[in-house]
């Protein structure tokens, strides 16, 4: 089977868990080919490439971050067809119309197919008019209708750049240049601007869609919002990110969220439950099998944070909890280990761990030590996520923004108990194995780390749970398992494609490189003569 792997920013360029799991999917079925179709975000990103396995046939990288102005210049008949599509896209966004935005976006797709790139006419002129004439529109969104001048010139420019993937030379009838038309399967790795080469795909050529979000798009987009940007301008986004994600969810054959809250978001924004299956993130469960299965429950009066400091995982709350857990144990302990950070962000969690906990010495002339230290993973007391885990008995999670988890399911392989804020898809990956606090109150937290630490049979109890429930549902097995039936569930049921094409009516040998492969191999062979 050939499988079309859509990425935007990820795979096989970025670092991460973005990354990673795709990486790890591909590695997991050899069986398949694959062929990769990445939206890049920065020419530094391009040049880090991942090794690719022999089974990816191709890859073809398109940069979003530079313009894709082939100098085509539009005939009359031409900017009338495309003035006509762009009013339904912009009457779709403004007005929240779900008929005339597709109508638009098919209809601009078809032309950039037709005619070359929409570059030039999406920066003209004649597009912003459009655009305000929509905003001004009867049925307009109240803040949309405000928009200035200011407004509409970024805005143009950002539709610009998010439309580019109507423009690329993907979607061309000779198989033999990569078009997303030869594939069996496009599976997006994400929502948004990364699918829709793939609905494309669909509209063109009939090829089934598949959309894996573990991180809702749309949810990333509202995080993302400068808080700076003008209302009108933030709304006119949010709207084209609505209607777009409306209509993924809307055509895409199959749906598979990473968690529940991401289906709870597809869901509302139009997903039919019928087409959405949830498939849990896979994770190399060997990388924490040696803590996990150890029989040493790490330091017992040592809790144990790991992640990336920036304000979403609200460390002040952790160390206002600290603060109280300090004042029932004078003993513990509390380890932060950064997988990144922000700078100033940093320094503001330091500045407070200074404050809050004045160095200790035992006498007059000895060292004092803060009972809070900030490390980093790969440094010489934890050169692993696995160590880092595994040198307290407890770890805890205090964010206030989160999808899915990915710390705490590593805690969970590591046999370690959890404290946790009730954020994102955090009850969900616990299942009842680890102690759950609402967000932003630093006194729970402070008492659930207190209960375990005060209990070191209970949280033994509580991680070798948890490190069974990862097992069962986070592992790389699993993911690839699930992925693999679903493939071949979407060739044999999926849509048919123009040429009437029955799935598996190739012999598998025509795939296979080789003499055998050309038009004469299936030619009778000349009669004998004696």
């Amino acid at each position: 089977m050939r499988i079309g792997l859509l990425t935007e920013g990820g795979y096989p360029y970025a670092t991460g868990e973005a990354r990673l799991w795709c990486d790890r999917l591909v590695r997991g079925l050899p069986q398949h080919e694959f062929e990769l179709y990445a939206l890049s975000r920065s020419a530094g990103q391009e040049r880090a490439t991942v090794p690719l396995p022999e089974h990816v046939t191709r890859v073809r990288t398109a940069p979003l971050w530079a313009p894709a102005d082939d100098g085509r210049t539009y005939s009359r008949r031409e900017r009338r067809r495309f003035a006509d599509a762009f009013r339904e896209l912009v009457r779709g966004i403004c007005a929240g119309e779900a008929p005339a935005f597709a109508a638009g976006l098919y209809g601009l797709a078809g032309l950039a197919r037709e005619q070359g790139s929409l570059y030039a006419a999406l920066r003209s002129e004649s597009a912003v008019r459009a655009v305000e004439s929509a905003c001004r529109a009867p049925g307009a969104g109240r803040t949309v209708q405000t928009a200035q001048v200011p407004d509409l010139l970024e805005f143009v420019d950002e539709l610009e750049r998010m439309l580019r993937p109507l423009s690329l030379d993907w979607y061309e009838e000779n198989a033999r240049l990569g078009s997303l038309g030869a594939v069996d399967v496009c599976h997006a790795a994400a929502g948004g601007v990364a699918a829709l080469p793939g609905l494309l795909a669909k509209r063109f050529f009939g090829v089934p869609l598949l959309v894996t979000e573990y991180g809702v798009q749309l949810r990333a987009h509202y995080l993302e919002q400068r808080p700076e940007a003008r209302p009108a301008l933030r709304a006119l986004l949010a709207a084209f990110h609505i209607r777009l994600a409306g209509e993924i969810y809307a055509r895409a054959d199959l749906l598979t969220p990473g968690n529940a809250h991401a289906r709870r978001w597809q869901e509302r924004c139009g997903a039919a439950r019928d087409r959405l299956r949830t498939v849990y993130p896979g994770m190399e469960a060997d990388r924490f099998a040696t803590v996990g299965e150890s029989a040493d429950r790490g330091d017992p009066d040592t809790l144990v944070w790991v992640g990336r400091i920036e304000p979403a995982k609200d460390l002040i709350a952790l160390l206002h909890a600290f603060a109280e857990v300090r004042k029932a144990a004078p003993t513990t302990r509390l380890r932060i280990f950064a997988t990144a950070a922000a700078p100033g962000y940093l320094s503001d969690c330091r500045s407070l761990a200074a404050q809050l906990f004045p160095d200790e010495a035992a006498d007059a002339v000895t060292v004092g030590e803060n009972p809070v230290t900030f490390e980093e993973i790969g440094g010489p007391d934890a050169p692993t996520p696995a160590e880092a885990y595994g040198a307290g008995s407890v770890v805890v999670l205090s964010s206030v923004i989160e999808g899915f988890p990915v710390t705490l399911a590593e805690a969970m392989l590591c046999g370690r108990a959890t404290v946790s804020t009730d954020v994102g898809a955090v009850c969900e990956v616990i299942g009842g194995t680890g102690l759950v606090v609402p967000p932003r109150n630093p006194r729970a937290l402070a008492d659930a780390c207190l209960a375990l630490l005060g209990d070191p049979e209970r949280a033994h109890r509580l991680g070798a749970a948890a490190r069974a429930r990862a097992l069962e549902l986070f592992t790389v097995e699993q993911n690839v398992a699930a992925f693999q039936e679903i493939y071949l569930r979407l060739l044999a049921t999926g849509a048919a494609r123009p040429d009437a094409e029955v799935p598996f009516a190739r012999p598998a040998e025509a795939r296979v490189p080789g003499h055998w492969t050309s038009p004469t191999w299936a030619e009778p062979l000349p009669e004998a003569t004696v």
